[in-house]
């Protein structure tokens, strides 16, 4: 069964509460049922994973890495500027595992800081804009 480290940057934890009317009224906890749910369904071990700390998630990669697993990321807003998080994605990639940048929103229907990623570039591919539906998509192209 291949693994998946569905991760998830800064303020995510706060899904439901947070912006509704741009993220959703569902929780953290939700997704964390939801991920388990869509992986099994699609033969994959999902595991969620929430940080507001940019070195942990840097460190989640590393074990990417180490361990063989594929990788969904939601980078939050260490999108925009974590060079760090972004030599950490590009080791999964480069190391020769899967790794799909999510985005709950359209980062480019929103603020113009937010339309740079320094991820995307060294991802497999990127989903976003549909909501927590964007991570089912994600683990959809990681099964196959």
């Amino acid at each position: 069964m291949t693994r998946v480290l569905l991760l998830n940057g800064p303020n995510l934890g706060r899904l439901g509460v947070r912006e509704p009317e741009v993220y959703g009224s569902l929780s953290f906890a939700d997704l964390v049922e939801s991920g388990a749910r869509w992986g099994s369904e699609l033969g994959l071990e999902v595991e969620v994973r929430q940080t507001d700390d940019e070195s942990e998630l840097v460190h989640w990669l590393h074990e990417a890495v180490d361990t063989r697993s594929d990788v969904v990321l939601n980078p939050a807003a260490f999108t925009h500027y974590s060079y760090a998080l972004r030599d950490a994605a590009a080791q999964v990639t480069k190391g020769g595992l899967r790794l799909v940048e999510v985005h709950i929103s359209n980062p480019y229907a929103r603020e113009e800081f937010r339309h740079l990623s320094v991820v995307g570039p060294v991802a497999t591919g990127t989903v976003a804009g549909f909501g927590f539906d964007s991570y089912r998509l994600a683990l959809l192209a990681l099964a196959g």
